[in-house]
């Protein structure tokens, strides 16, 4: 298993600016000095370390910490490309799940904002726990929106992110 001085022998990572270089090649297509910047399909950095594939954020922690993360690593500010140290933290999955931005299948163009047919009003709710908890049916998608935002802040906290 990956440890940390083994990945230090390997690569070298830089907590200014999130990114990491190759300091040994570990195969004829590794160049010294090379930058670790190929992104995975779910839009992380990925990088290939001892014949496994590694996400460069949980990378970082190792690297940072001496430790695996014990979680999921967050990024405070919800860019996937972004490992600066100073945007990772470890988070659970419901924490994590907090800060996502706009969802691509969203139709009200706000965050936890949804037509309720069967009022002919807005509904607004946030996910608490993974359960969707109702904050309220507003006669305007602004009030929705603004309703929770609110709960969602209250809620959240430092996890809260606007989207």
């Amino acid at each position: 298993m990956l440890d940390q001085s083994r990945l230090k022998e390997l690569l070298h990572y830089d907590p200014e600016s999130g990114v990491f270089t190759w300091l040994k090649p570990t195969s004829n297509r590794v160049r010294v000095g090379a930058v670790c910047d190929t992104v995975g399909p779910i839009g992380y950095v990925v990088i290939g370390v001892l014949g496994k594939r590694q996400y460069a954020h949980r990378l970082a922690w190792l690297y940072m910490t001496g430790e695996w993360p014990s979680d999921q690593v967050d990024h405070v500010n919800c860019i996937k490309l972004d490992n600066r140290w100073s945007n990772l933290r470890v988070a659970g999955k419901s924490k994590n799940m907090q800060n996502i931005g706009l969802r691509s299948n969203n139709s009200s163009g706000f965050t936890g904002v949804g037509f309720h047919a069967q009022t002919g009003r807005w509904r607004a709710f946030i996910v608490v726990a993974g359960k969707m908890v109702h904050v309220g049916l507003f006669d305007t998608i602004g009030q929705a929106s603004i309703a929770r935002e609110n709960a969602a802040i209250k809620q959240y906290g430092e996890f809260y992110h606007a989207g």
